[in-house]
């Protein structure tokens, strides 16, 4: 196998509980993800990847009536979900996406593969120049077990590809960037109330497409302004920024 995605999926959000499985236009947004991602003509496999804590087992039944690869482990060890998971099928290539992304648009994933060179041992939009919400990484499965092995910091085993982001001395990093221009300001994710608002919006704008292109979206929300302004006030990888914050050597 070549190209796996995985799509990593809980129950824990702190900032807003169970979000995956929050109703969006008739399905939960984990099930809209999956159905837009299906999408690809380039991947081989998708598997959902959670945890093995009692209130994710939704997300094992779901992803599994559904007909998907479902992976549970660790909840707090996301670099050691990704490899136990990548290492059960062992593809060229691990594709990451997060299941809070239900606005995430296929034809970027086929687009990266196609831009992926054959010496690259990670593609990501490292400008950040694609919308919070259409966030995407391509890397090889040697480069997965390799973080795996030497990665230490808890932000690093939380934040899966951190680690090669810490160095790029030791790797071969390609940068994605986004065809529409710097959009890194718009927020299509899923992580607050107003973030359910702004997605649920867009949803049923198109109803009952669910096939709208990242460039449909974009353009919906510059003609409702007063939609993409919902969640305007939270800020990007606010995730991130804490663990950096609360940062630890990890045995």
């Amino acid at each position: 196998m070549k190209f796996l995605v995985i799509i990593q999926a809980r129950c824990g959000s702190t900032r807003l509980p169970a979000k995956v499985l929050k109703d969006v236009e008739g399905k939960t947004a984990l099930e809209q993800m999956l159905g837009r991602v299906s999408r690809s003509a380039k991947v081989d496999e998708i598997m959902v990847a959670t945890t093995m804590n009692q209130e994710d087992l939704p997300i094992v039944n779901l992803a599994s009536r559904l007909g998907y690869r479902v992976f549970a482990g660790s909840s707090e060890d996301v670099l050691d979900r990704y490899y136990q998971a990548a290492k059960l099928i062992k593809p060229e290539y691990v594709i990451r996406l997060t299941a809070d992304c239900p606005l995430f648009d296929w034809r970027l994933l086929d687009e990266a593969i196609d831009e992926l060179s054959e010496d690259s041992d990670d593609l990501c939009s490292y400008t950040e120049t694609f919308p919070d919400g259409e966030d995407l990484e391509i890397f090889r499965f040697s480069v997965l077990k390799d973080m795996w092995k030497n990665a230490r910091l808890a932000s690093e085993r939380e934040h899966v590809t951190l680690y090669v982001k810490n160095h790029p001395e030791i790797y071969r990093l390609q940068n994605y960037e986004c065809k529409l221009g710097n959009l890194k300001n718009e927020r299509w994710t899923l992580d607050e109330p107003e973030d359910l608002d702004v997605i649920r919006a867009v949803y049923k704008h198109f109803a009952p497409r669910t096939d709208f292109s990242m460039e449909e979206i974009y353009q919906f929300l510059q003609e409702h302004p007063e939609v993409r302004e919902l969640n305007q006030k939270h800020i990007r990888n606010q995730g991130l920024l804490k663990s950096l914050a609360e940062d630890k050597v990890v045995d």
